[in-house]
């Protein structure tokens, strides 16, 4: 009988935990208005629920890293989703605002930690010409979730009752906890090293000012000036840990991993780019809605066409890479991917749906072609002593580029208003916010341009196969 792949295993249970925590940071937008009706308070407040999770998500992420290497990675992903888990459970049986809000706050906490070191394990446990398939896996929920979320939202709220979305999540975690102690193993050498605290508290400040700057702007009753001026706190902030960490023998951040040209354009260019997918899933429903007057199950069901691109091209994503070399794969469909932006800014109410169904299932396998190829080129060439680092540097990217899509796509909206005038938004808004878009990707296409042809060969095999056919 033939050994199970503990890789795939590895893989797998680390996708099923960033689908759960992933999840539910979008499935709760649905489900405000009637949890605000159960506590007794006005919808606005819910906000802080939201809020609190995402802080604490970005806060917690820097410290993902360090304690994977002090305590062991198996121990601190199973606490993690112990955490998340009974969190879970205490965000559906929450009463008050408060109670809600704290039960958030421990949420956020194990998620900071659940996704970081979960994808820790995999790139530890994978050979490298394994790792496209491993990413491929545990890259779908961050395109999958921004699109299920609110439609399993609005269901289960509609059919059952709001708790049950966090309800849900308790199974999940259970099932996720058990594979845990089945199939990873804690790593033999522990790091004695000790805590950066400096470094600690100025990069989780760092993150919390930007991600909640970024979550103001998103809102329509947040200041647009107030929340830039969190962001750019942020920006100072990070610019103070880079200080930071130059300075100190062991930082908890390292950010040498920059020093890789693939790693550097993956984070840089890709972080324009996944911007740019993130902001789609925003956009449109409220276009749908707002701009063409559809009810929001029409407008979620278009949305499931880019859900069915996603999973149509994952089988093809593989070869893809392998035949033409990441470089390649990245510019082509980056600029597909940026055209169907493009496409976004041309179509009205009266577009048929002929046209309009083939230009979101492009749209969906164009994005989960770019995510795949980013975050598996992004590793190809970061050695095992550096992987801890790189690591948490990609997931805070991540997580950053994750909330500013919804920041930029209702900046952008606000912008597009004030340009074109009028007291409502409306479908010119729409346009004029996706053709920022569109531009906003190529900008991050333009920074795989300067990558080699090689660029990954290690992982895609494209280089050894072109050398082999010549000779």
């Amino acid at each position: 009988m033939r050994k199970p792949d503990t890789a795939l295993l590895t893989a797998l249970l680390v996708a099923g935990s960033g689908f759960m925590e992933l999840l539910d940071t979008t499935v709760i937008t649905t489900a405000i208005p009637r949890m605000a009706q159960s506590f007794g308070v006005h919808p606005i407040d819910l906000n802080l629920g939201v809020t609190a999770y995402m802080i604490m998500l970005a806060a917690g992420i820097p410290l993902s890293g360090w304690a994977a290497e002090r305590f062991g990675a198996r121990t601190v992903f199973a606490s993690a989703i112990l955490i998340f888990t009974v969190a879970s459970a205490l965000c559906g049986l929450s009463n008050g605002l408060w109670e809600f809000f704290a039960a958030r706050i421990l949420q956020g906490l194990g998620g900071a930690m659940m996704v970081p070191v979960g994808r820790l394990v995999v790139l530890r446990v994978t050979p490298k010409p394994q790792l496209m398939q491993a990413t491929a896996l545990i890259t779908w929920p961050a395109l999958v979730a921004p699109i299920l979320g609110p439609v399993v939202g609005g269901f289960l709220t509609t059919y059952a009752s709001w708790r049950w979305i966090f309800f849900l999540n308790v199974p999940i975690g259970l099932v996720g906890l058990i594979a845990t102690l089945l199939i990873i193993r804690n790593g033999q050498n522990r790091s004695a090293k000790r805590l950066d605290v400096p470094g600690a508290i100025l990069s989780g400040l760092a993150a919390v000012a930007f991600v909640y700057g970024a979550s103001l702007a998103g809102t329509n009753s947040g200041s647009l000036r107030w929340s830039l001026g969190l962001m750019l706190l942020g920006i100072i902030g990070g610019w103070a840990t880079v200080v930071h960490a130059k300075r100190v023998k062991t930082p908890l951040i390292e950010f040498s991993a920059f020093a890789i040209q693939t790693f550097r354009a993956t984070l840089r260019g890709g972080s324009l780019v996944r911007m740019g997918i993130n902001a789609a899933p925003f956009l449109l429903p409220l276009m749908f809605q707002l701009g063409f007057h559809r009810s929001p199950v029409a407008a979620g069901s278009l949305l499931l066409v880019l859900f069915v691109g996603n999973l149509a091209i994952k089988p093809l994503t593989t070869p893809m890479m392998r035949r033409f070399g990441f470089r390649t794969v990245l510019i082509i469909n980056g600029v597909i991917l940026a055209l169907t932006f493009l496409g976004f800014a041309l179509i009205d109410a009266s577009t048929p749906a002929w046209l309009l169904m083939p230009l979101l299932l492009v749209s969906g396998m164009a994005r989960s072609t770019e995510f795949t190829a980013m975050n598996t080129l992004a590793y190809a060439d970061v050695p095992p002593e550096r992987m801890g680092s790189a690591n948490i540097l990609f997931n805070l990217g991540q997580q950053v580029a994750f909330g500013l899509g919804v920041a930029v796509g209702a900046i952008l909206l606000r912008i597009g208003q004030g340009v074109l005038g009028g007291h409502q938004i409306t479908v010119a808004d729409f346009h004029f916010a996706f053709v920022c878009t569109f531009l906003l990707c190529l900008m991050g296409v333009a920074d795989f341009l300067a990558l080699p042809a090689q660029a990954g060969a290690n992982v895609s095999g494209h280089t050894a196969k072109g050398l082999a056919s010549r000779n």
